[in-house]
């Protein structure tokens, strides 16, 4: 079974046609990497699954069931379908240990104990845990974007979105936080991700999607993607971006 399917998805900024019917399926435990011009739908759509933002039209589905029932909370939701963000979106008035129990406690209902030690396993799988007590806006960004996936990792996801994760970063910080996607991805979790980091999509993904104007125009390995595109926007889109990057 598919882990989750997107049936038809459309979305519209007033009478604009952000998202054109995508329809797609994510297998449990794969890679799959979002690629594209910028502007293309890449990050509207993934906000899209996450419900940070609704769609107008079709269904969305977890493990065979449809989001839109009943017995769907949406809090329990993003817990299952876990999400990082270009701005990392943590509370920078809270130390980094608050930033990873505040959801534990209140979503999950663990003990303070309980979210205490699960928040320093996860701080040190991404190579955090020596701040632990560190106030949030006295960090680097790259450290910041590592306390935002270790945030996530303690909510235990099914899934995890991760909309350019390195795009507000400096570049010496960059390959410090690709470095901890590509520890999770040895770990099974089914990663979805949108990236302009070519080098890095075609080393860590199963499937590559090419992205445009709202649809998706191409997918397929790794392979077939940087070494055989079938379209000619698809090699344009990456003689542009490999040039100087591969």
């Amino acid at each position: 079974m598919n882990q989750i399917e997107l049936i038809n998805i459309h979305k519209y900024f007033g009478d604009q046609e952000i998202i054109k019917g995508i329809d797609l399926s994510v297998e449990k435990g794969e890679i799959l990497t979002f690629i594209g011009p910028s502007g293309g739908g890449k990050s509207t759509f993934l906000l899209r699954i996450n419900l940070i933002d609704n769609y107008e039209e079709g269904d969305i589905l977890l493990n065979g069931l449809n989001i839109k029932d009943a017995r769907f909370s949406l809090e329990k939701y993003r817990q299952r379908v876990g999400m990082i963000f270009q701005q990392f979106n943590l509370f920078t008035n809270m130390t980094v240990l608050d930033n990873l129990m505040i959801g534990q406690v209140k979503v999950l209902g663990r003990s303070k104990e309980e979210a205490t030690i699960k928040s320093r396993e996860m701080l040190h799988k991404v190579g955090m845990e020596a701040y632990i007590k560190q106030s949030v806006n006295r960090l680097s960004g790259g450290q910041k974007q590592r306390v935002a996936i270790a945030r996530t990792l303690a909510m235990d996801p099914e899934v995890l979105l991760l909309d350019e994760p390195t795009s507000a970063l400096d570049p010496q910080m960059v390959e410090e936080v690709l470095n901890v996607i590509r520890d999770l991805a040895k770990t099974g979790i089914t990663l979805i991700i949108v990236t302009h980091e070519m080098r890095f999509a075609k080393e860590i993904s199963d499937r590559i999607i090419f992205l445009k104007e709202g649809m998706l125009r191409e997918e397929g390995t790794p392979d077939k993607i940087f070494t055989a595109p079938d379209s000619e926007e698809m090699q344009m889109f990456l003689k542009k971006y490999l040039e100087d990057r591969i």
